[in-house]
């Protein structure tokens, strides 16, 4: 396969599908493959990288049993239990991070769905942040909402919603059990419905082939989601996936790159994991990455600083707000 004429071929309109044999990405040289990836970034993403920044707004206690998840209740692990913040810590981080030079600020809550009283303090809580922080996008990641709760955060200044798949349709029932990959496309359709943007992508390292991979990057195309955040596993003690090895980093840069031939236009978002990437993940901008989430993240430790991460891009080229 000649990657560099399929680069042109997809600069030109062409999308690959199901129907394609895309076997080839799983052998193909890594250079050459990062190179035209790249190629393919440039031309529709441009040199800008989208910073988000997140804040862990409610945690722990949730009921679903994701494997890989330090916050669900059916895993043992030491995660933080607390309900949703006080709207005063929230706004004070998203302040930091609007004058810090970060593109969009989430609230990300733990559970199947952000409801009742909480959900009404998450609604007075963004209303004020887009008061108060102007010059910041507000996101938000709080599950399994309704229509009417989707509207709600839109009227309130939240304008694009996080919510991943995971993984491929075929391995999701090897991840997750007390919900369906079928409810997480529902609420994709919903969220796009909205008019929001979309941001969903999915775990990797987490007993995948690249089978997988390739079926949850053809997912992500099909419903057409605005960013797509690639995680890489870093294995937390008590869940199930506790003894996963972790990927190489020639893996996490293949995957990147394939994710986006398939889904070119879209922002291709380094999440968690980046400690596994050399120079916080300095060669993935090389290989179709065009965004990365930086500061705090989640409940897996942050490798690099939002300070460091615009000096790295800085460094090589990228630009930031």
């Amino acid at each position: 396969m000649n990657l560099t004429k399929l680069a042109d071929e997809i600069i030109n309109g062409k999308r690959l599908k199901r129907t394609d044999d895309l076997s080839f990405f799983i052998d193909c040289d890594l250079n050459e493959l990062s190179s035209a990836a790249d190629k393919i970034r440039k031309h529709f993403v441009g040199d800008k990288v989208d910073l988000c920044s997140i804040i862990n707004a409610r945690s722990g206690k949730c009921p679903e049993d994701c494997k890989y998840c330090a916050q669900s209740a059916h895993n043992h692990t030491n995660c933080e239990v607390y309900g949703f913040l006080p709207s005063d810590k929230i706004i004070d981080a998203c302040k930091t991070n609007e004058k810090a030079g970060v593109d969009r600020f989430a609230l990300v809550t733990s559970g199947r769905a952000l409801e009742g009283e909480e959900f009404d303090k998450a609604i007075d809580t963004y209303e004020k942040l887009s008061k108060e922080c102007p010059e910041i996008e507000l996101c938000a990641s709080m599950g399994f909402l309704s229509e009417e709760q989707f509207h709600r955060l839109h009227l309130a200044g939240v304008s694009s919603y996080h919510h991943n798949i995971e993984t491929s349709r075929r391995n999701f029932k090897n991840i997750c059990t007390t919900h369906s990959f079928e409810q997480k496309l529902e609420t994709l359709k919903k969220v796009k419905a909205e008019g929001l943007y979309v941001c969903s992508g999915g775990i990797i390292g987490m007993g995948e082939d690249w089978e997988d991979r390739l079926d949850m990057a053809l997912t992500l195309s099909e419903v057409g989601v605005d960013s797509i955040p690639i995680n890489a596993l870093m294995p937390i003690e008590g869940t199930p996936l506790e003894n996963k090895e972790v990927l190489t980093e020639d893996e996490i840069l293949r995957t990147i790159s394939i994710f986006r031939f398939i889904n070119p236009e879209a922002e291709i978002r380094l999440a968690a994991g980046r400690a596994l990437l050399s120079n916080d993940g300095e060669y993935a901008f090389s290989a179709g990455a065009s965004a990365t989430i930086t500061g705090n993240m989640l409940t897996t430790a942050a490798c690099a600083t939002t300070k460091t991460d615009k000096e790295m891009l800085k460094r090589i080229g990228r630009i930031t707000k």
